[in-house]
């Protein structure tokens, strides 16, 4: 059987892929930063607070999401 050549093979094996839990980590790390950056905003940054409100959201949805089924909001009652 001939192997494929080296531009045909997967790099699967070579991704640095994150688990569940790393990833989850590093999630609520940038939360936790991004909780203290719109603490700081006065009501001048309004344009700030605009574009940081909606990342905070997404970065706590992506949080319930790598909890599974069992955690955050998605699973069924």
């Amino acid at each position: 059987m001939s192997r494929l050549p080296e531009s045909e093979r997967s790099d699967w094996t070579d991704l640095d892929l994150l688990t569940r839990e790393e990833a989850s980590g590093r999630l609520r790390a940038e939360i936790t930063e991004t909780e203290a950056r719109l603490a700081e905003l006065g009501d001048g940054d309004r344009a700030e607070r605009e574009l940081l409100e909606p990342r905070l959201r997404a970065l706590r949805e992506a949080v319930d999401e790598l909890s599974g089924p069992n955690g955050g909001s998605h699973g069924a009652s």
